[in-house]
């Protein structure tokens, strides 16, 4: 577990961080001038941060954790309601996608940020793949097909398939859209504690709504999940670890074109007690 931290001169003693500590593991005692750990509560630590980020003097850090290292919240840059509702309805899901790839490091920023969504237990299970080159993302469609056409075989196999072949077989993917330049994989162990598969949700979710301040679309993509998980040809090709499944897949890239209007949706519905 790591150790706390605390710079006396600067602590206020406002007990902010005692009420903040998911696991109620910090105590500020009468003899003691700084918060510390509960005694019981030895190597119980998530190093969620809330500790640190709750000080309004930067007064605690952990020691995996330096309060350097943890910038302050610049509240200037928050969204207003307006605009968070705007972008919300205005989310769209792309499927035609320019030539062109976008760079390593915006991908790599647009990462980093979806790697902030919150996980069970601050267990940050979710690790990336990116298939950016193009002749892999090309292959990996192609596996994502050849599994299609096994669902043909059954009795009364559902007509999305036949669809998908259908489309493929006169020159259009429409399984991932053959014009996506990049596929980004969410994966997780499957035995991971605390729900991997919902951390890996979030996090795809956390990167579609951020995706359009870098200029780009993204769209949930099933049936390529699917095969990274059922197709052994898919998943020799993405060499994910054995021990690992794919709990979301996304196509990413430069819209070829943009929407103008924000369609209607059902109204939420609510049960209020």
């Amino acid at each position: 577990m790591p150790t706390l931290l605390v710079d006396e001169s600067r602590c206020i003693r406002d007990g902010v961080c005692l009420s903040e500590c998911p696991l109620h593991m910090i105590e500020l005692r009468d003899d003691s001038p700084v918060p510390s750990w509960v005694a019981s509560m030895d190597g119980r630590c998530v190093e969620c941060g809330h500790c640190v980020a709750i000080c309004p003097e930067g007064a605690l850090s952990l020691s995996t954790m330096p309060v350097e290292l943890c910038p302050p919240i610049n509240r200037d840059l928050f969204f207003t309601p307006s605009q968070v509702e705007h972008h919300m309805r205005a989310r769209r899901s792309f499927r035609r996608y320019q030539d062109r790839p976008v760079p390593r490091e915006v991908l790599e920023r647009l990462i980093a940020a979806a790697s902030y969504a919150p996980t069970g237990a601050n267990s940050q299970p979710v690790h990336w793949l990116v298939a950016y080159d193009g002749d892999l993302v090309r292959r990996l469609a192609q596996h994502t097909l050849d599994w299609i056409r096994t669902f043909l075989d059954q009795p009364e196999p559902w007509w999305g398939y036949r669809r998908v072949v259908e489309c493929w077989e006169r020159g259009e993917d429409i399984a991932i859209r053959g014009t996506a330049p990049h596929l980004i994989f969410a994966h997780a162990g499957k035995d991971a504690p605390y729900g991997p598969r919902t951390s890996c949700t979030i996090a795809l979710t956390y990167l579609e709504i951020a995706a359009p301040a870098y200029g780009l679309g993204t769209c949930w993509a099933g049936f390529l999940n699917g095969a990274a998980n059922d197709w052994p040809p898919m998943r020799e090709a993405l060499g994910l670890p054995e021990d690992h499944q794919c709990f979301g897949a996304m196509m990413i890239g430069y819209p070829s074109h943009e929407f103008a209007r924000v369609p209607t949706r059902k109204a939420g519905r609510v049960i209020w007690r």
